[in-house]
């Protein structure tokens, strides 16, 4: 039972939680039964079918809803003497400043990626209000608490880079189903559907050409009179056949290698099966084009079901019969989503075709689905677990109680006899330029670069600022805002394109920076560094940040963090995959950054030698590559915690 002091901070106290998803469902409804009485929801998403199996406020007749709004009603129908303000908006609009901010006691996220999660952080660092940050990967979760001044911010410790891989071995080796996934969603998905424009990795180019002026020809141009089959045998026979022949004419690659067989439409297929390959009539109607099934027109109804190489290529031509047919307006206009049952048919078809070529275990829709959106599938529980140890937090940071803050992780398997290991926070990173004012380090050639390439790649990008402002000493050098007249505005372009050295208040080798966005209240400095020569491959940007919290990603990779969707881009050899996430959505890191050692858990006794050798592996906040820790009995700790 909760003491009159405890009962007196609860109702006194206003929140705010950001996010109504897996995590804020099952939040929003334990704050209302844990007494609290004004609670505000800011959440910019609607109801989608997928959400009903674990947001258990939402039914089926709430599908295209606000999240926040219909979270607000249910509660309200077991609770309606309490106050709850729902915001079916972004938490970086204008609106939600750091006056706003001030107003609450507590701010309590349940966000799905990090660049909002960062935003949040500083919001609160600027209005000094505490925040507790969360997140669940399937059967593992997290409880954080974040106070300025006594507790590192979110922003102190470095996040992993997301998974990636080379390349090379994405268009050439492939050796596992992953690779297949990702050759298939980010090079030929994007490649057929996508914007025509972007650079990318597959070969498009034929054998065939009788002359080298042919042969130049992308065979993944249609053109305007040419039959639907033809084209997809066409495209079929190049990327699964001719492709890999190509690949095949460079012995050394395969002197140590199994070697992959070509597979070509007759191989795969008799002839007539391309003609008479599904039946459109049993598509039902929709007006819905993400609910196009070639599944459904071929009459597979399991998704679960391993298809054969047959199988596979009916389903591969048939999705991109269907995409022509009925859904050609959006052809080069697309990306990937695994919420577009169609989109996810003809990744699976294609990675399973290219995996039987490479000799790889083919997968299930199912699986292929869980392996492209990055998924690990919700667990409820765990999401139930996280929002009571939330609350349990919220209260101890409405009562002042610092001594007894913990952060706790949820673990799958027991850890000495734990599945909850709370841990005592640490005191804020003295190098964290976000609450310790840590001056960075750029090195750039300010001879060639241009102001352009600092906002886009460095402030924007590394920073997450959303609204930035950088000054030269007293020189304003780059501004936006809504208030700005015609002629600021035109000046402040201008200065984007021009070369460093060269902007109207010079910047070379020695100067200091300031950086600030107003709507986060941020402000940092960095000193610029002039250096003539970069490695193309493996400093691709052109400059190197230091002092900046989170870990490099590997160069000249396929990026293939968390995500719904993906947009490929193939500049300094690196394909780029940046999309939306699910808020308990992702694939674990398998190898954290760095580790931060602890030297004691509170609460937490090693029995014996085994247990004192365990350790808690940094967990995936949420999909966004989050870090949190190690925990490593024995050692000494780099950080220190919070006393």
């Amino acid at each position: 039972m909760a003491t009159e002091q405890q009962l007196s901070a609860i109702k006194g106290a206003k929140v705010l939680m950001v996010g109504a998803g897996g995590i804020g469902c099952e939040l929003l409804k334990t704050l209302a039964l844990s007494g609290f009485q004004d609670i505000h929801i800011i959440d910019m998403d609607t109801i989608e079918v997928s959400n009903l199996n674990r947001q258990f406020l939402f039914r089926q007749s709430h599908v295209g809803q606000s999240k926040a709004k219909v979270a607000r009603d249910a509660v309200l129908r077991f609770k309606p003497q309490i106050s709850i303000t729902p915001y079916h908006a972004n938490v970086k609009d204008p609106e939600f400043n750091v006056d706003f901010f001030k107003q609450f006691n507590v701010v309590l996220n349940g966000l799905d990626n990090l660049d909002a999660r960062r935003h949040v952080n500083r919001l609160c660092l600027a209005a000094d209000v505490p925040l507790v940050e969360s997140g669940t990967t399937g059967f593992l979760g997290q409880v954080t608490v974040h106070v300025k001044g006594k507790t590192e911010c979110y922003e102190c410790q470095p996040k992993p880079a997301p998974k990636t891989y080379p390349v090379c071995t994405i268009t050439s080796t492939p050796s596992k189903f992953v690779h297949c996934i990702v050759w298939a969603k980010d090079l030929l998905f994007a490649k057929l559907f996508g914007d025509k424009n972007q650079d990318n990795d597959l070969n498009v180019h034929s054998g065939d050409a009788a002359s080298s002026s042919e042969n130049a020809k992308d065979v993944f141009e249609r053109a305007k009179d040419e039959d639907i089959e033809h084209y997809g045998r066409r495209i079929y026979d190049h990327v699964f056949g001719y492709n890999i022949e190509r690949a095949l004419s460079n012995e050394e690659t395969w002197r140590n290698r199994a070697r992959p067989r070509p597979i070509y439409v007759r191989d795969a297929l008799p002839a007539e099966m391309t003609k008479l390959n599904g039946n459109v009539e049993n598509i039902h109607a929709s007006d819905d084009p993400l609910s196009v099934s070639s599944m459904a027109s071929l009459g597979l109804k399991n998704p679960q079901d391993i298809w054969s190489l047959m199988e596979n290529s009916r389903v591969f031509f048939e999705a991109l019969k269907l995409f022509f047919s009925k859904r050609e307006k959006d052809i080069g206009n697309m990306i990937f989503d695994k919420d577009d049952q169609l989109a996810v048919e003809f990744v699976t078809a294609a990675a399973n075709i290219r995996a039987a070529s490479f000799g790889i275990p083919l997968h299930s829709l199912f699986e292929a689905k869980g392996i492209a959106g990055n998924i690990v599938h919700a667990v409820a529980t765990t999401n139930a677990i996280i929002a009571g140890l939330i609350v349990i937090e919220a209260i101890k940071v409405l009562r002042n109680d610092t001594n007894n803050y913990r952060m706790t992780y949820c673990l799958e398997h027991p850890s000495r006899k734990m599945l909850l290991m709370p841990v005592e926070p640490f005191e804020p990173n003295k190098s964290c330029y976000v609450c310790s004012e840590t001056p960075l380090s750029l090195e750039i050639n300010t001879h060639r670069s241009k102001l352009r390439d600092i906002v886009e790649k460095i402030v924007k990008a590394k920073l997450g600022m959303s609204l930035p402002l950088i000054m030269h000493g007293s020189a304003l050098l780059y501004e936006v805002g809504d208030d700005l007249d015609e002629d600021m505005v035109a000046n402040y372009a201008a200065n984007l394109e021009k070369v460093l050295s060269e902007l109207p208040s010079p910047v070379t080798g020695g100067t200091i920076l300031t950086v600030e966005d107003l709507q986060q209240e941020l402000s940092c400095n960095i000193n610029i560094k002039h250096r003539e020569e970069f490695d193309e491959e493996k400093e691709p940007d052109g400059m190197i940040l230091s002092g900046w919290t989170q870990a490099p990603a590997p160069e000249n990779k396929i990026n293939t963090s968390a995500n719904n969707g993906a947009s490929t881009s193939t500049q300094a050899g690196q394909a780029e995959t940046t999309a939306e996430e699910d808020d308990e959505l992702s694939i674990i890191p398998s190898l954290p950054s760095k580790k931060r050692k602890i030297s004691d858990i509170s609460g937490v006794a090693g029995d014996d030698e085994k247990s004192s050798k365990k350790k808690v592996e940094k967990l995936d906040d949420n999909g966004d590559g989050d870090v949190i820790m190690m925990l490593d009995d024995g050692n000494t700790d780099t950080n220190k915690r919070l006393q």
